[in-house]
C-alpha cells in the first residue's frame, strides 16, 4: 500500500495558472501538492515555447516562458509547495462532503479537501506528419519544439508548416543556423502579418530560403537526417540538404483522465461559475484554458483572476465556520511575514 499524503489542495498541472493558485492559497495558508505529468514546472510555457517572448503580462512588457515559471516559482517560493513531476493523475474518488483521494500512475496516493484543475487543455501532443520512417530521427533530427535555441546553433535546418510556430522560429532560428529552408505547401501563411514579412526579409537577404511543396520521404543513417525529399507544387521532385527537420503542423488536444471524473463537460472543457470557478462537483475547481465560462479568453491573465477567486472559496472548504478577513498584501503585516517580507 502507498503512503497517503495528506494536505489541504492538490493541484493536477504545474503550469503559469497552477504556480499563481499556490500563491493565492498560500496567502489564505492553504497548502498545496502540485502534480503535473512533464518533468519541471512551467506547463505549456515550459514544453513548447520556453524561449519565445510573451508580451500581455502585466507589468512585464516581454517576458519569456522559461522566465515567467521562474518568477512564479520565485513567488510561491515562501509557501514551500511540494512538486509531484512525472505523474499523472489517473483516479479522483470524493469521499463525503469535502475530502477527495487522487492517486497517480507513480502510485501516489493524496488525500486533499480540495482539487484545482490547471492543466491547461490537457495533455497536448503534436501533429506528426506522415511522413515514412520519421519515428527513428525523432529526438535526434526531427523536433516538434524547440526547448533551447542553442541546440540548433549551426545545424542545416528544414523547417515545415505555415503558422505561427513556423514563422516564430524560422525568424529566430535563420540567425543562428548554418542553413535555413522554411517549406510550406503554399505561398499562403496563417502567422501573424509581421512574422510573414520578417520572414520574406531574410529570404530577399539571401539569409535562408523558402521552398513549396510537400515533404515525400527522409534520407540518413542512425537517426541522423542528411536529406529531405520534397515534391513541389509543380509536381517536379526535389532535395533539400538538412540534419535537421522542425515540423510544425499544430497540437492536439488529448484531456486524459479528466474526461471519467464524472464531471460535467463541455466539449471536453469544465464548466464553472464565475465567483469562484468552482465545476459541477463542490471541492472541484478548475482554472485557466480547461475550464469553460460566458466570456472566457484563454490568456494567462485570465487565469491568474480565477487564481484568485478560486482561493476565496477554498479557504471556506478548508477552515468551516471561520471568518475570512480580506487583506492587502501592501499593507497587512500578517501577509507581510507570510512572504518573508515584514
Amino acid at each position: 500500500m502507498s503512503e497517503v499524503i495528506s494536505t489541504d489542495a492538490v493541484i493536477i498541472g504545474a503550469g503559469p495558472c497552477g504556480l499563481f493558485a499556490v500563491f493565492e492559497l498560500g496567502l489564505l495558508d492553504i497548502k498545496c501538492h502540485v502534480v503535473d505529468i512533464l518533468d519541471r514546472a512551467g506547463g505549456q510555457c515550459a514544453e513548447l515555447y520556453p524561449e519565445k517572448p510573451i508580451y500581455d503580462i502585466p507589468a512585464l512588457p516581454i517576458v519569456t516562458g522559461a522566465e515567467l515559471t521562474q518568477r512564479l516559482l520565485d513567488q510561491a517560493k515562501p509557501f514551500h509547495p511540494q512538486f509531484h513531476f512525472n505523474q499523472m493523475v489517473t483516479e479522483l474518488i470524493k469521499h463525503g462532503d469535502t475530502d477527495f483521494e487522487l492517486r497517480t500512475d507513480g502510485g501516489i496516493v493524496f488525500r486533499s479537501k480540495i482539487v484545482v484543475i490547471a492543466a491547461g487543455g490537457g495533455s497536448f501532443q503534436p501533429k506528426k506528419p506522415p511522413i515514412p520512417g520519421i519515428d527513428a530521427y525523432e529526438g535526434s533530427s526531427v523536433f516538434y519544439s524547440v526547448k533551447k535555441m542553442e541546440t540548433f546553433r549551426g545545424k542545416d535546418i528544414l523547417i515545415v508548416g505555415g503558422g505561427d510556430s513556423a514563422l516564430d522560429w524560422t525568424n529566430n532560428l535563420a540567425p543562428i543556423a548554418n542553413s535555413l529552408t522554411l517549406l510550406h505547401r503554399r505561398d499562403e501563411f496563417r502567422a501573424a502579418p509581421d512574422s510573414v514579412n520578417k520572414m520574406r526579409e531574410l529570404v530577399a537577404a539571401g539569409k535562408m530560403q523558402l521552398k513549396l511543396g510537400q515533404v515525400t520521404g527522409l534520407t540518413g543513417a542512425d537517426g541522423v537526417l542528411s536529406s529531405v525529399q520534397v515534391k513541389g507544387n509543380d509536381g517536379a521532385a526535389f532535395d533539400i540538404q538538412a540534419n535537421t527537420l522542425l515540423p510544425f503542423f499544430g497540437l492536439t488536444m488529448k484531456l486524459g483522465p479528466v474526461a471519467n471524473w464524472g464531471l460535467n463537460l463541455d466539449e471536453n472543457l469544465i464548466p464553472v461559475d464565475t465567483e469562484k470557478f468552482e465545476s459541477s462537483t463542490p471541492g472541484i475547481f478548475a482554472i485557466g484554458d480547461i475550464n469553460h465560462y460566458p466570456g472566457k479568453l484563454k490568456l494567462i491573465l485570465s487565469g491568474f483572476h480565477e487564481a484568485a477567486l478560486l482561493a476565496q472559496q477554498a479557504f471556506h472548504y478548508i477552515n468551516p465556520g471561520k471568518r475570512l478577513l480580506f487583506q492587502y498584501t501592501t499593507s497587512s503585516t500578517s501577509l507581510q511575514k507570510k512572504l518573508g517580507v515584514a
